[in-house]
């Protein structure tokens, strides 16, 4: 308690030396007349400060006790006499203890003054009749403080000006004596030259400049008399009046800010182009691919390989493989019984089910490739390992699947997996569709079917190899490569039938189809002709190259994200009415061809080599059959068997090759040779595929189970990244764009697996002006191949001309006589003697002076 004393007597000390000097203190002992708010009218309100400590005590804490709704306190009189007791003049209420002893009542008023109106945070209200006219206070009704509030204090009515005569009262005599005048008359001057004198020569001359100190010349400064004068008060007159502009009021400003408007997005925020946002999954600084999904099936794939992997146009996060048993071509042979009781099968996998497919496809053997119809994504071709090209239509089953994907379940797998996600449905068992057609064995491939494409919907071809333009608007035509040297195209539509056939026979013929079998395709089963084939001879011997891989001119990457919209918009006019359905026979009759079309494509071999050829027949003056045309060009650059031929998705000339242990890169137009060519990897490379958003990076799967990420930009002698993603061979790899902040690829193995991973931000957003810095290097890449083969030349040029000096050198020599020779030698050896004697000389054996002759050498 004396602590607490001392410290109130120095600060009430502090304030009253701030305040007066003549001030008195007060001791504990006196009493303070307590102070009420009489002059602001209100004589019963008496301020106090309340601490946090008595409020505690007293229970009227602000904010929990005391609110804006409620805020005052009924204090009973005996607790706060007890608290003088207690605590006496350290008590917060003892300035006003005379006002609380004298009133009349057992409960005292206290209010809270949150706006501190009159000086201090609290106030006592000292008489019975303020606490009641407090808390009794009467009601105004809404509808009158309202109507009060809206009712202005004064009505302001406008009176025009009266015109009134001016009265004079004496205050123009005061504007014209402050006015200036001009007391005297001005004073004229008029400076003349005469006129011979303007145009003068004008000569001048060199200055010294060592006569100048330090050899420089400036303009010093010196002082000015006229800013050192002073200038006496005067007193000046000066009148306000307004400013005369020039403005004219016409639409010339909207029509600059509408041609800025068309050069450039006036909108646009330059703080936001300075950098990329970093709305994104991950962290930049993360380079490894992330498993996200895998998938396997436990009852179908044993013993079995995934050949080949495609992600469906339209339907996100839906995946499609197929599969093959894992056995060498005598095993197969060796074990055929038993394949026969397996099902070829192609498996739609869901992201939602790992285990259990959505959709089986039934296919007559193993398929190898499969692509979907870019013009329909219901349209299936894929290519068997007995050379046959199967056809499937899921159309009647697509609604299955849109029916899967908007499951009632999906809800609660929101906050697990992306939105597009296809709920599984375990009531309900795969289904297997079987296929609608297969191309006839006898007049097909003879071997496995290494690779399949559609042809665009922009063109289609003759049995010649000429281009048409494509009236129909869709995909109607195949074009396929086998292991037995051979590359077909095929058109899907039925063939006009040159001679009438005999009704009896057509009956005799005809096959009853089943109920679960669409009949899209049906004209094409097992009657499938290939429209025209193509053999790649080698020239010389009556061999042929074995294909393995194809790219056309006009190939173009399904998965890219502005074909998705477009395959999209094509899937919906398709639900409309199915243009397949009624397909008309063979070419039109009136097609108009396409001069400027380029009918070459470039081809991967089993035996490593790449080879640019052209599609078109041409017939053999001898014989008078169609013959293909002879490679353009050849190069053996792969050590192994090429799997992977694919063309940029940013640049059309630009085609990635990968077989056996190496990488090329090439661009069309450009023959003398890659423009990068990688050195061998550790192990043996087995697929491949461009990035689908960065023109400088690929993946490359390895028969070890490692991905080989090469980033041109970063490195091109060695991959920018090696990541392991299983322990067995990579069959095959494909990426797809789910969304500009998430991307996957798909990686398959020699187990069965589908291992679907999640691409990190540095692979899958390009850098600023990558597309630029790619098509810079590849033209220096260019360049040099141009400087290298110049300088081939120059080097056989060089080389033939010094063969031909050694020949002439020879020539001279066998036309000179014998002692001509016999002068030479003499000359050559007395060049010796005079050698050996100043080597003598200088080592101080002999004298200068002595003469050593010719026969004393001797």
């Amino acid at each position: 308690m004396a602590s607490k004393l001392q410290k109130r007597k120095s600060s009430s000390g502090q304030k009253t030396s701030k305040r007066g000097k003549n001030r008195p203190t007060l001791t504990v002992g006196e009493e303070e007349e307590p102070t009420n708010m009489e002059s602001l009218g209100h004589p019963e309100i008496y301020p106090v400060v309340l601490t946090t400590k008595t409020q505690e005590i007293f229970n009227c804490r602000i904010g929990e006790d005391i609110t804006d709704e409620q805020p005052y306190k009924l204090i009973k009189k005996a607790d706060i006499l007890a608290d003088f007791q207690n605590r006496a003049a350290v008590s917060d209420f003892y300035p006003v203890k005379k006002v609380i002893q004298e009133y009349p009542g057992d409960e005292i008023l206290l209010v809270y003054d949150k706006d501190f109106k009159y000086g201090l945070n609290f106030y006592l209200v000292g008489t019975e009749e303020g606490k009641e006219n407090y808390l009794n206070a009467p009601e105004i009704p809404e509808e009158q403080e309202e109507y009060k509030e809206h009712i202005p204090e004064e009505i302001c009515i406008y009176k025009a000006p009266i015109s009134k005569p001016w009265v004079s009262l004496g205050s123009e005599k005061e504007i014209e004596e402050e006015s200036v005048k001009e007391s005297t008359k001005k004073i004229t001057y008029m400076i003349s030259r005469k006129r011979h004198q303007f145009g003068a020569p004008i000569k001048f001359s060199d200055q010294n400049a060592s006569s100048v100190k330090d050899a420089y010349i400036e303009c010093t400064a010196y002082p000015d008399k006229n800013f050192t004068l002073r200038q006496l008060e005067k007193d000046i007159g000066m009148q306000v009046v307004p400013e005369v502009k020039d403005i004219s009021t016409q639409t010339r400003c909207v029509e600059i800010a509408l041609q800025q408007n068309e050069i450039m997005n006036t909108f646009i925020d330059d703080w936001k182009c300075l950098a990329e946002e970093e709305g994104t999954f991950g962290d930049k600084t993360d380079t490894h691919l992330k498993e996200y999904q895998s998938f396997t099936d436990l009852h179908n794939l044993t013993e079995k390989m995934i050949t080949c992997v495609s992600w469906h146009p339209v339907i996100y996060g839906l995946i499609a493989v197929s599969v093959a048993v894992r056995l060498s071509f005598e095993d197969r042979v060796h074990f055929s019984g038993k394949l026969l009781l397996q099902p070829s099968l192609i498996l739609f996998w869901s992201f939602s089910d790992p285990i259990h497919p959505q959709l089986m496809l039934e296919s007559p053997d193993d398929i190898f490739c499969f692509k979907f119809c870019p013009s329909d994504p219901n349209i299936i071709a894929g290519g068997c390992i007995n050379g046959q090209i199967v056809m499937w239509d899921i159309t009647t089953h697509a609604d299955r699947i849109e029916n899967i994907k908007t499951g009632g379940s999906r809800s609660k797998k929101v906050t697990l997996k992306p939105m597009f996600l296809l709920e599984p449905d375990s009531n309900k068992e795969a289904m297997y569709i079987r296929h609608c057609a297969v191309s006839s064995i006898e007049n097909g491939h003879k071997h496995v079917i290494t690779d399949i494409h559609w042809l665009p919907d922009t063109f289609e071809i003759n049995r010649m190899g000429t281009v048409f333009e494509n009236r129909s608007g869709i995909c109607c035509q195949l074009v396929t490569c086998s292991a037995d040297c051979t590359i077909c195209f095929w058109d899907i539509r039925p063939q006009k039938a040159l001679t009438p056939q005999p009704t009896e026979k057509k009956k005799e013929e005809s096959i009853e189809i089943p109920f679960d079998v669409p009949s899209t395709f049906l004209h094409l089963d097992l009657a499938w002709k290939p429209l025209s084939k193509i053999r790649l001879s080698k020239g010389e011997t009556s061999l042929d190259h074995c294909p393995t891989k194809i790219s056309l001119s006009e190939d173009h990457l399904q998965y890219k994200a502005q074909d998705k919209t477009l395959a999209q918009s094509k899937a919906a006019k398709v639900g409309d009415m199915n243009p397949y359905q009624n397909l008309e026979g063979g070419l039109a009759n009136h097609l108009k061809p396409r001069e400027d079309f380029c009918t070459k494509f470039f081809v991967g071999t089993e035996e490593g080599e790449v080879i640019y050829t052209d599609w078109k027949m041409e017939r053999d003056s001898e014989t008078g059959r169609l013959m293909t045309k002879k490679p353009v060009s050849l190069y053996t650059v792969h050590d192994g068997a090429v799997h992977t031929v694919q063309r940029s998705p940013f640049y059309k000339d630009i085609i990635l090759t990968i077989g056996g242990w190496n990488v090329a890169i090439w661009k069309e137009g450009v023959m003398t040779g890659p423009l990068l060519q990688t050195s061998c990897a550790p192990k043996r490379y087995t697929s491949g595929h461009w990035s689908l958003t960065r023109p400088g990076v690929f993946y490359i799967g390895r028969e070890d189970g490692y991905i080989d990420i090469w980033d041109l930009l970063e490195k091109t002698h060695e991959p920018a990244l090696s990541q392991n993603i299983c322990i067995t061979m990579i069959t095959c790899i494909k990426p797809w764009t789910f969304s500009a902040k998430q991307q996957f690829i798909a990686v398959a193995d020699y187990y069965g697996t589908l291992h679907i991973l999640e691409i990190p931000w540095t692979l899958s957003h390009p850098s600023a002006n990558e597309v630029l810095s790619m098509n810079y290097y590849f033209e220096r890449e260019v360049k040099h191949l141009e400087y290298v083969d110049q300088r081939k030349k120059i080097r056989e040029q060089e080389k033939k001309e010094m063969q031909l000096e050694m020949e002439k050198k020879k020539a001279k020599t066998y036309q000179k006589s014998k002692e001509q020779l016999e002068a030479e030698l003499k000359m050559d050896y007395e060049s010796y003697l005079e050698l050996e004697r100043s080597i003598l000389v200088n080592l101080g054996l002999i004298k200068v002076s002595e003469k050593v002759s010719y026969m004393e050498m001797m």
